[in-house]
């Protein structure tokens, strides 16, 4: 080994790895995959493995889509990149459909208590149509009243990352 110590090894292996993985991660930033580099020790070097994101299958220019199908539902910059997602969601039960088309969000609610079903949370609350539908928290396993229900975290996200006027996807 001469003066070199297994740390310096290591720490030479890991910049390797974090120089390829840099080059090989705007190519596949390009793609729409995600990039995982994993180092190899003593001088193995670096083993680059990409890992899909599935694509959202709303237009570029929505900044939350929702695909009722699938009961998926991404979130994302606007130009095409996705920012979270696909998080699991649910939608309006038969007889209270979600309405499918676009959207743009009207306005936001960190708690709302929805008058229409007793006072029901509605955390994080981002409404985007002219009869109270939203995206909000709760039990992505539940069917609802016409909105996205998502995990309380995903839907802190949606809330944090939308703003009135920004432009909603509903799709079949």
């Amino acid at each position: 080994m001469g003066r070199h110590t297994w740390r310096d090894v290591r720490a030479e292996a890991r910049e390797g790895a974090h120089r390829v993985g840099r080059r090989i991660g705007r190519r596949a930033a390009a793609l729409g995959l995600g990039l995982t580099a994993l180092a190899g020790i003593g001088g193995v070097g670096a083993v680059a493995m990409a890992v899909p994101v599935a694509p959202m299958p709303c237009e570029d220019n929505v900044k939350a889509c929702a695909r009722l199908s699938t009961n998926e539902a991404w979130l994302s910059d606007g130009k095409g990149t996705i920012l979270r997602g696909p998080v699991r969601m649910n939608h309006g039960a038969p007889g209270s459909e979600t309405p499918v088309g676009m959207f743009a969000v009207q306005r936001k609610e960190e708690v709302h208590l929805s008058k229409e079903y007793d006072n029901a949370r509605m955390p994080w609350s981002v409404f985007f149509d002219n009869n109270g539908r939203a995206f909000h928290g709760g039990d992505p396993a539940r069917q609802s009243a016409g909105c996205v229900r998502m995990a309380d975290p995903d839907a802190q996200a949606f809330f944090n990352g939308l703003n009135v006027y920004d432009r909603v996807q509903i799709v079949p």
